[in-house]
């Protein structure tokens, strides 16, 4: 993505992406449980951001959280920011990526270790690349 993600307007993000990742990545929607592939993607690779290519986690990181949502214990050094959100009428702690803003999911505090978080993401808002396909 060549211009800055953060200057884009609603009408160019709708021609970038799916609905259901406009949704989430610029709505704050929440994709049902249980219905993204990459709930169950296995291989070596790393997930991007399906709104501007940042890579997010590395496959390393995910796990099997029960949750219905891909999983991660850690993200990538510097690749999403966090906000507390008070909607839905609870306090919870937003993940977004860091490039573009786009929102992820959110972060829990019963994940595995080394970190004991549980990073529960939206599948519709990233992208996989395994291991053998990475251009950066």
């Amino acid at each position: 993505m060549s211009e800055n993600p953060k200057t884009l307007g609603d009408s160019d993000w709708k021609n970038r992406l799916t609905p259901e990742a406009f949704k989430v990545l610029r709505e704050h929607a929440t994709e049902r449980p249980g219905t993204s592939p990459l709930n169950g993607e296995k291989r070596a690779g790393r997930f991007l951001c399906a709104g501007c290519g940042q890579p997010l986690f590395d496959s390393e990181t995910k796990f099997e959280s029960g949750s219905g949502w891909p999983s991660f214990w850690a993200p990538l050094e510097e690749a999403v920011a966090t906000t507390v959100d008070r909607s839905h009428g609870m306090t919870r702690t937003e993940v977004h990526c860091a490039r573009c803003q786009g929102h992820l999911g959110h972060l829990f505090p019963d994940g595995p270790r080394p970190t004991g978080e549980r990073y529960c993401m939206n599948g519709a808002a990233m992208k996989f690349e395994a291991e053998g396909d990475q251009t950066g």
